[in-house]
């Protein structure tokens, strides 16, 4: 699910000013990046099923392996797990209300973050 309208599209941001909110937020990159790309994850369980709110994010200007890169955001998802197969986003995945208020309150909380820094 694509959660748009969160005002994070096209945001720019220096990548080590990112991870420190994203991990303040509980948002992972972890693994989740090439030279070009990040995502950043959260986990949200909820009646024993397991959902992740993505922020992806590609580099505008150095790249992400040598830490010094400029990110442009790009739209929010919302999945959910299905073992062993993997995360999917589709439009016709259902997810409880409270994982959604969840993952819009945190994005909310991510936008507040990025203006105070832009």
């Amino acid at each position: 699910m694509k959660m748009e309208g969160t005002g994070l599209e096209g945001i720019t941001i220096d990548l080590a000013r990112l991870d420190e909110i994203m991990d303040d937020l509980g948002l992972v990159r972890a693994g989740q990046w090439d030279y070009e790309r990040a995502t950043y994850d959260r986990k949200i369980e909820a009646k024993g099923d397991i959902y992740y709110l993505r922020v992806p994010a590609y580099a505008v200007e150095g790249d992400v392996g040598g830490r010094h890169a400029v990110m442009k955001l790009i739209t929010p998802l919302l999945g959910k797990h299905y073992y062993p197969h993997g995360v999917e986003y589709g439009e016709g995945e259902e997810f409880p209300s409270a994982v959604v208020d969840t993952s819009k309150n945190l994005l909310k909380r991510l936008s507040e973050e990025l203006k105070k820094v832009q």
